[in-house]
């Protein structure tokens, strides 16, 4: 029983010495501070934990996000439904 992901769907993670990652899939940024980051991704949501954490870059048309600061953890949590936009939809609304 393998897992397959469309193409189109394709999510990727690399951490360097746990002070940089860059993430591709990315479609929102959830909510963000200097030691949690939230993002929506092709593979569910996924959280950034650390300190001194800033998003360096991003662009939601290539789904593409890079952080910087000192990285504790990753987590994956189940998408869930939601009513509302993430925080940059809100913000151009």
């Amino acid at each position: 029983m393998g897992y397959e992901v469309a193409a189109a769907a394709r999510h990727h993670v690399t951490m360097e010495d746990r002070r940089g990652l860059t993430v591709s899939g990315v479609e929102d940024v959830e909510r963000f501070d200097d030691t949690n980051i939230v993002l929506s991704t092709t593979q569910g949501m996924l959280v950034v934990s650390g300190e001194g954490l800033h998003i360096e870059k991003l662009s939601l048309d290539g789904g593409d996000l890079k952080v910087e600061g000192k990285i504790d953890a990753l987590s994956y949590e189940e998408r869930a439904e939601r009513n509302v936009g993430g925080f940059f939809s809100r913000l151009l609304r």
